[in-house]
């Protein structure tokens, strides 16, 4: 028989890790992500000294697989060498034996040192959604440079509740500007008026949080009251919003203009 009831009475234990997995994965994506922590922030690995870098208590899903890290733990970063730098990767290790026993653990990856830019080193091939007996899981990289290890970066992607869903939350408004965050979706709105120079613009004084940022610069065109001169509003990478004149003659009228984009 192929088809099961899953979440029905059998008489008999019938659930298997794979049909949790499974729907799991279907549920939240078929990749890796990292839970938010019960202090509403997502956690990260930090070096705790040259030689050790420390895994903070963590959550994690890994191909509908739901893996934690109760208790803080370190792993050994090998030293660097001088004049040479390399990359290596903290990853969760899945293993399935020949009993379908599957267990996880933390390990390193070693990359290859180089006097140029370093590489990350490859990861062996494998899905537990495909049944392999190992996979590795990537989730930060350590930068050595030289005798140095950096700030590691984390690598897998974070998962927000589905409170954020439905959560609206104004960030911002005054000087004109209003910024809202609302679920996944950020709304930013202008409505004033500035120096009516040729390429005069108006900075907001805040600055979106990394997290908010668009990938790619966005803007919109702004309405300029009388019809008169193009304005833009513009929303930066780097966290920075601005409206602003678009050359020709200027204009000082008062303008509102209003932009929206999905959060990364």
């Amino acid at each position: 028989m192929t088809m099961n009831l899953i979440t029905g009475k059998a008489g008999a234990p019938h659930i298997t890790s794979s049909d949790q997995g499974a729907m799991q994965a279907g549920l939240v994506g078929n990749g890796n992500y990292l839970l938010q922590g019960s202090d509403g922030k997502f956690p990260a690995v930090t070096m705790q000294s040259a030689n050790k870098a420390l895994i903070p208590v963590l959550n994690l899903v890994i191909e509908g697989r739901y893996a934690r890290v109760t208790a803080a733990e370190t792993v050994t970063i090998e030293s660097g060498v001088t004049g040479r730098n390399r990359n290596d990767l903290i990853c969760v290790k899945y293993t399935r034996d020949s009993n379908n026993i599957e267990t996880i653990a933390l390990a390193v990856l070693k990359g290859t040192a180089t006097s140029g830019t370093a590489a990350d080193p490859t990861v062996p091939s494998g899905s537990i959604l495909n049944n392999s007996g190992t996979v590795w899981i990537p989730i930060a990289r350590i930068p050595i440079s030289g005798i140095t290890a950096g700030t590691p970066v984390m690598l897998v992607k974070q998962l927000p509740p589905m409170s954020q869903l439905w959560d609206s939350v104004t960030l911002y408004n005054a000087k004109g500007f209003t910024i809202i965050r609302t679920g996944m979706m950020m709304l930013i709105k202008y409505a004033g008026s500035f120096a009516g120079d040729s390429w005069s613009s108006v900075q907001c004084d805040y600055t979106l949080p990394v997290e908010l940022r668009p990938p790619i610069e966005v803007n919109a065109m702004v309405c300029v009251s009388n019809g008169q001169v193009s304005r833009m509003l513009i929303v930066n990478p780097n966290g920075t919003i601005r409206c602003a004149n678009m050359g020709a003659t200027g204009s000082n009228q008062s303008c509102v203009g209003s932009l929206c984009y999905p959060i990364p």
